[in-house]
């Protein structure tokens, strides 16, 4: 899952994207992953994105991102690493956890949410309208945790096929966020989910057990979970341990 970043990725001959929602070979992508730049944030572009491995990263005052790095951050959800302590809390624990009942509300947490080392957001209000979108169509989903009725914490991220793309992630309370990722995981292995796809690692997704791998590895995996159908739809909690 993603996190803001004031680094400018390089790309020594920039693919601009056409009006039409097509997008060029991920074999292109330069060495920090930057692939193309332009087009917009439309649901069928989106969608045609994620299911050719590429996703948004956008950059305040740069035109549209997109990336499809050469290594991915991913994890079976059957794998997910929870330690002893975390999982006191998640079956003892304080938090109430639900599935899409407020989405805008956890991405908008997400853009909010400070962040060690960093500053600013990729999570601009195009990005925040358009992945409503996604859920309301049915292909985005939140993950919600809840301390005394107050949402403290959460994720969201891109349903396709057997994939989840997780998109970002928000915490206010200790384990808050780590809670939902193991909910999430719960229910993925439980529906039989190939991956949940970081998109790029960072040492908190490397806690929790993702690991890298090459990107033609991911776009296999791709490839395969995509003939299975997609989750359509408004999620719930059904196979909880």
């Amino acid at each position: 899952m993603k996190a803001p970043s004031c680094r400018l990725a390089r790309l020594r001959t920039p693919i601009w994207l056409p009006t039409e929602p097509v997008f060029p070979p991920v074999s292109l992508a330069n060495r920090d992953g930057l692939l193309a730049v332009g087009g917009d944030l439309s649901l069928e572009r989106l969608l045609i994105a994620y299911a050719s491995g590429i996703f948004p990263w956008p950059s305040e005052g740069m035109p549209l991102l997109w990336f499809a790095p050469h290594q991915r951050a991913v994890i079976r959800p059957d794998s997910l690493h929870v330690g002893r302590s975390l999982r006191k809390v998640v079956v003892r624990g304080p938090y109430q956890v639900k599935i899409d009942t407020v989405f805008p509300q956890v991405i908008a947490a997400c853009s909010k949410i400070p962040r060690r080392h960093e500053s600013g957001t990729w999570i601009l209000p195009d990005m925040i309208e358009a992945y409503i979108a996604l859920h309301e169509a049915g292909f985005a989903h939140s993950v919600e945790t809840f301390l005394d009725g107050e949402l403290v914490g959460g994720l969201y991220g891109v349903s396709l096929g057997g994939m989840f793309f997780g998109e970002s992630m928000f915490a206010k309370t200790d384990d808050a966020s780590k809670v939902a990722m193991v909910r999430l995981c719960e229910q993925l292995a439980a529906w039989g989910f190939d991956l949940v796809d970081g998109q790029v690692m960072n040492a908190h997704l490397e806690r929790l057990g993702f690991a890298l791998i090459p990107r033609s590895d991911y776009m296999a995996t791709l490839m395969r979970s995509l003939e299975t159908p997609t989750r359509r739809g408004k999620w719930s909690m059904e196979s909880m341990t």
